[in-house]
């Protein structure tokens, strides 16, 4: 069995079986409420409480899920259960309230108000609202309107949630307060939840960050608006990264603590350097290019399964869409990636090419294809259409394809991928759908 294959049955026995003890530690806690509202409403509250769990385990970027799964995957599961926690905040205390209503045969406005001057009700209602805040500035029309330090800032607001509904559950659970064994099963669950989350998230960075000690060694403009930056440090092969992957970047004094950017490695590690290219689209990456010799570094990872040691075979096909050349570079320049290689890079015009020089000089010596792919797309320009990319790879379907550039081109070459029936097995796109 492959490693996502061992990763993923482990999530759903994970899941099963968290589920099952939820259920029944409900049934053994007996009536928890009067009526059948009540009683929904309680079974609720403990969904909500294990899908919170569940998203502090995925926004804790465990090392071996990201390697076996990859993060933009978990990423995908961070969405989905952030939709499940907010039904569920909306719901449980919806239901909670309809059952004290129904009997105590008053209003529900009316339930409402005299439940929420109760301190712990009161602190499970600020949680809900922050949750939906989060979530409707998750939405796609008001996710594009914000930057992506906006964005992520927002997020942080999860950690306030994570504490308030700790907070609620200390004086309004039942549950798993009947026995001494369902009160160390539910604490131990959020204890290896909460751990998770300060073990990968705060104490490894730190203690990497402080070893490594990583400093600015050269600002180089590409173009007008791209810059690469290169980074040193102290026993960088000890972070053990991989061409393809990508790291969390903070640069203090250049911006807030909280703020911090996912910028792909444009060269293959070397075990002295690091390099990140960026384009200036937000706050940090606009200002790359200011960033003195010297300036401290702070960087989270390496993250990413976007690297050869998910390859099934040994012909590779690497297609690029503007700065999402950078870890296609990257993996370009990998020692292990063979001879058998064909590059698609797709840009507007030939000045966009950021980094063709050193794809041209790294395909010449590996004895790689290079085909840059000009033009605005039209209804005559349209390479990645199913006709067009099969006429240009004619052995596609015996290729590992690595995809990675703008969503509406990653989207339209996976599209094409599975209509040619290449398997799933050999895709792997990098798509930076990263959950803050």
């Amino acid at each position: 069995m492959t490693q996502p294959l061992v990763a993923r049955a482990a999530i759903g026995t994970f899941l099963i079986v968290n589920l099952t003890l939820i259920h029944a530690m409900f049934l053994i806690a007996g009536p928890p409420a009067h009526n059948t509202f009540g009683q929904v409403g309680r079974l609720l509250g403990l969904y909500l409480a294990f899908a919170m769990t569940v998203q502090a385990l995925l926004v804790a970027r465990l090392p071996l899920l990201d390697r076996a799964i990859g993060m933009d995957r978990l990423t995908g599961c961070h969405r989905l259960t952030g939709f499940a926690v907010f039904w569920l905040a909306v719901l449980h205390p919806t239901f909670v309230i309809l059952g004290f209503a129904r009997y105590d045969r008053v209003s529900f406005l009316a339930t409402a108000a005299t439940l929420s001057k109760q301190l712990p009700v009161l602190l499970g209602l600020i949680a809900v609202s922050l949750i939906v805040l989060v979530v409707a500035l998750s939405v796609r029309i008001a996710r594009r309107r914000l930057s992506y330090e906006a964005w992520h800032t927002v997020h942080l607001l999860l950690y306030v949630v994570l504490v308030l509904g700790i907070v609620h559950q200390i004086y309004e659970g039942t549950a798993f307060t009947i026995t001494v064994l369902t009160q160390i099963y539910w604490w131990g669950l959020w204890a290896c939840a909460i751990g998770a989350l300060i073990t990968y998230r705060l104490a490894v960075p730190l203690t990497r960050n402080h070893r490594h000690r990583m400093r600015v060694a050269a600002v180089v403009p590409e173009s007008g608006d791209v810059v690469s930056v290169h980074v040193t440090g102290r026993d960088l092969h000890l972070l053990g990264a991989k061409a393809g992957q990508f790291f969390l970047w903070r640069f203090p004094g250049h911006n807030r603590w909280w703020q911090v950017n996912p910028f792909s490695l444009s060269a293959a590690p070397n075990g002295r350097s690091l390099r990140l290219t960026a384009k200036g689209v937000g706050t940090t990456s606009a200002g790359l290019r200011d960033l003195p010799v010297g300036a401290r570094v702070f960087a989270e990872g390496p993250y990413g399964s976007f690297t050869i040691d998910q390859r099934s075979g040994t012909a590779t096909l690497l297609i690029a869409g503007g700065i999402g050349v950078t870890p296609i570079r990257s993996l370009l320049e990998d020692p292990n990636l063979g001879r058998d290689v064909i590059v698609l890079y797709r840009v507007r015009s030939g000045a966009d090419a950021v980094l063709i020089g050193e794809l041209r000089n790294l395909a010449r010596e590996r004895g790689a294809r290079l085909h840059v792919l000009t033009g605005r797309t039209s209804d005559t320009n349209q390479p990645f259409t199913p006709a067009n990319l099969h006429a240009l790879i004619p052995d596609i379907t015996s290729r590992d394809v690595f995809v990675c550039g703008p969503a509406a081109l990653t989207d339209a070459v996976l599209t094409t991928l599975r209509h040619l029936k290449v398997p799933t097995r050999q895709i792997h796109a990098e798509l930076f759908r990263l959950a803050p």
